[in-house]
């Protein structure tokens, strides 16, 4: 009942365009970090951009300062369809450690040739120094995770 109230004050006074605006404003502030974590979709040239100018460089060089997940994937495949809210899960949970980006492999089909993409899903693990690694299909959950947290972050098994 409370929130009707305000809602109905607001239209009854003189400032209630003001008083809109800051109701936006803060839904806008209160929902900004959850659009922070979200998975970053990547072309070809921000990939040449942000993670490794394979056209410009031969050795393998990250740009980036943070380690990354790359899902490479399509639109119409299964696996990849259950693999998204597992890598949306994983966003969330190390969002200020490890970036996330999906690449749709019928868009960009020049990034998907340069790193072999023959069958999906593919996905990338790239650690802040070091080598990156192509894992093929479909892994659970708490093999991701296990892969992020000792290949990605160097944290050792804690079992």
């Amino acid at each position: 009942m409370y929130p009707i109230l305000i809602w109905r004050n607001m239209y009854c006074t003189k400032n209630s365009t003001k008083k809109i605006g800051l109701l936006i404003g803060l839904w806008m502030l209160m929902t900004m970090p959850m659009m922070a974590e979200d998975v970053v979709y990547l072309t070809t040239e921000q990939f040449k951009a942000r993670i490794f100018d394979y056209k410009t460089e031969k050795d393998w060089k990250f740009k980036g300062d943070k380690p990354c997940v790359i899902d490479f994937y399509t639109t119409w495949c299964g696996p990849c369809k259950r693999l998204a809210p597992i890598m949306e899960e994983m966003s969330q949970k190390y969002c200020d450690l490890v970036v996330f980006y999906k690449v749709d492999t019928e868009q960009e089909r020049e990034l998907a040739y340069v790193f072999g993409i023959n069958s999906i899903p593919q996905v990338l693990y790239i650690p802040a120094e070091g080598r990156p690694m192509l894992l093929k299909g479909l892994y659970p959950k708490d093999e991701i995770e296990r892969i992020i947290d000792e290949f990605l972050l160097g944290k050792k098994e804690t079992k």
